[in-house]
């Protein structure tokens, strides 16, 4: 026999108490369903917003998320004592770093200053943001350095908290290549080990993309981590078909992530027959970003996402 529960009515506070759980129970549904799901055309902050502040930094990533990015797209390197630290290269760039002493980064130097022979606590003595760099003049110059990813991933999520907006996905890079392997970097397994870790402690494991032009990593992440979104780089000079690049790949990523140029309707089609997203990068005019939403893309990377705002 069923058993039924009667809610007494007969005051307005009961009923007023009734609607708040209501609101409550939906609010919390809603909200849920907002985060998970994927932006119908998802606008990525290269390096976080390359064009307006210093890149792959804490700055970079909240300027993003100020202009409405949904995804927020960087670079992960290691350090010495295993740390995820934000970065392009491996090492400090001559274009935007300034050493511990003062003194800028030399071109003929920049390979020297290994960030994988490094612990953190010297990396973070580096500057990034001072110099004024030579093809984003429009870059804010600030004193800031090559934070870890733990700490992006926590200043983004309370940033965003304290906004009151949903927060972004991350979409982070692997930058390695046989030929430095055990020189710049760990091995492809220990590099995405690294990186899970993280986005499971963090509880961004859902949010989390993993890009990179080395194959060796994706295959790996598919193998060991299906359930994480996979982004496979091309770059623009590569002349293989889209069907060699997945026969090479051995798999269908959940991205395919072009150089802009490479795509056209007949690689958007391709893609969308394999259920695959198309996201080419990196996008910094407004000409090409519109041509590029006609055609039929899933989303851009772009050094300046106030282009979109």
């Amino acid at each position: 026999m069923k058993r039924f529960y009667y809610w007494r009515m007969d005051r307005s506070g009961d009923v007023l108490r009734l609607l708040t759980v209501i609101l409550l129970v939906l609010g919390c549904h809603l909200t849920k369903n907002k985060f998970m799901s994927e932006p119908a055309f998802d606008v990525e902050g290269h390096r976080g917003s390359r064009g307006l502040m210093p890149e792959n930094t804490i700055p970079a990533m909240l300027k993003g998320i100020d202009l409405g990015v949904t995804t927020l797209e960087m670079d992960a390197v290691i350090t010495k004592d295993k740390q995820v630290v934000l970065s392009h290269e491996p090492f400090f760039n001559h274009e935007i770093s300034t050493k511990p002493d003062g003194t800028e980064v030399k071109l003929e130097e920049e390979r020297s200053l290994n960030i994988y022979q490094m612990d953190y606590n010297q990396v973070r003595l580096f500057d990034v943001g001072m110099k004024t760099h030579p093809r984003f003049q429009r870059q804010q110059k600030m004193k800031v350095s090559k934070p870890r990813l733990a700490d992006v991933i926590d200043s983004v999520d309370s940033y965003c908290r304290q906004k009151r907006i949903a927060p972004p996905e991350f979409n982070i890079e692997t930058k390695s290549v046989p030929l430095t392997d055990g020189t710049y970097h760990p091995l492809p397994e220990e590099y995405v080990e690294l990186i899970i870790a993280i986005a499971k402690s963090k509880g961004i494991v859902e949010r989390t993309i993993i890009q990179s032009f080395d194959f060796r990593t994706l295959k790996y992440l598919h193998h060991n981590y299906p359930g994480i979104r996979t982004a496979m780089l091309i770059e623009d000079f590569d002349k293989r078909s889209l069907e060699q690049q997945l026969e090479d790949l051995g798999f269908t990523p959940s991205i395919y992530s072009p150089a802009y140029s490479l795509v056209t309707p007949a690689v958007i089609e391709k893609c969308h027959q394999l259920k695959m997203k198309i996201i080419p990068w990196t996008v910094n005019d407004k000409a090409t970003i519109e041509k590029l939403k006609k055609m039929g893309v899933d989303g851009i990377i772009t050094d300046y996402p106030d282009l979109l705002k």
